[in-house]
């Protein structure tokens, strides 16, 4: 019914002491359980992209990376991390500025050329010091076919 996603280190012992993020496998189920004060689209749509992760491909390990600041998802097939993932349903400067840093930060730990923003509907490419950041409306991205099965 639940499932626990370990914050990304390459030690174990940090990965297990850190704090865990909890997504639910029915986004409905989730908000008639959680305790909630508004209505948390962004919370929701997180969980939602998080089911379609797990959909998506069994030979995949999602975690979440922390270091200054947060990326939603780590997505890590094998030995190497393949595709880091932030959701920012709705986007303003400010957070728009957190969401492009964190990835950033992210991509220069793993090595990575391009990072997905998955947002509510803007849908554009930045490039920012030589790597390629996408802005995906959700709705796409749902729909987007995985290479492997084209």
């Amino acid at each position: 019914m639940i499932f626990f996603v370990d914050r990304f280190s390459y030690s174990g012992g940090v990965r297990h002491a850190s704090p865990k993020k909890v997504y639910c496998v029915d986004t409905g189920l989730r908000n008639v359980v959680s305790f909630k004060f508004s209505e948390d689209i962004g919370r929701t749509i997180e969980n939602l992209v998080f089911i379609e992760l797990k959909r998506r491909s069994s030979q995949t390990e999602i975690y979440y990376w922390k270091n200054r600041e947060e990326v939603d998802f780590v997505i890590k097939n094998g030995m190497k991390v393949e595709e880091l993932i932030q959701v920012c349903y709705s986007i303003n400067e400010e957070t728009e500025k957190r969401e492009v840093s964190a990835l950033v930060d992210a991509m220069d730990e793993f090595s990575l050329n391009n990072g997905l923003i998955i947002t509510d509907d803007i849908e554009r490419e930045e490039e920012i010091d030589g790597r390629r950041i996408v802005f995906m409306p959700l709705w796409k991205w749902l729909l987007k076919v995985p290479e492997e099965w084209a």
